[in-house]
């Protein structure tokens, strides 16, 4: 009787401890991903969006960066990595580039006032469970 009086008070203490449990848990999505770099070269500051490894597939906005900056995100496998420049009303010039496992892929150059330049790349669509390749977007 005592012993199903501990097991009865250990199973409660686990049920309350799920229900109580408040720990953050990961907003990290799974499946394979890429490494991508992105560089923005210039001076003064200005707004990036970037695309990054996120359970809502949203971008990354960071308002006011100082330039130069550098960083490098996994993205899913299906995504399109992406940056993007927005410089402020005092303008300049701000260069953009975009690496996809270490390999050069773009550079794009915004200029001016409220100058606006993209990188952008293409990451293959991961491997669906049989091992075939899934099927490119717009493809059934």
């Amino acid at each position: 009787m005592a012993v199903g009086g501990v097991l009865l008070a250990a199973c409660a203490g686990l049920v309350l401890y799920g229900v109580l449990d408040t720990e953050e848990k990961s907003t990290q999505p799974k499946g394979p991903t890429a490494s991508v770099t992105y560089e923005v070269t210039g001076e003064g500051t200005a707004d990036l969006t970037y695309q990054a490894r996120s359970e809502s597939g949203t971008a990354v906005v960071a308002r006011r960066v100082s330039l130069p900056w550098k960083k490098t995100v996994r993205v899913p496998l299906g995504e399109s990595p992406i940056v993007t420049i927005t410089l402020d009303a005092k303008g300049g010039q701000a260069r953009c580039a975009l690496a996809v496992r270490g390999r050069h892929v773009q550079t794009a150059t915004a200029y001016g006032s409220y100058g606006r330049a993209t990188c952008q790349g293409v990451l293959p669509a991961p491997e669906n469970t049989s091992g075939a390749a899934a099927p490119a977007q717009g493809e059934s």
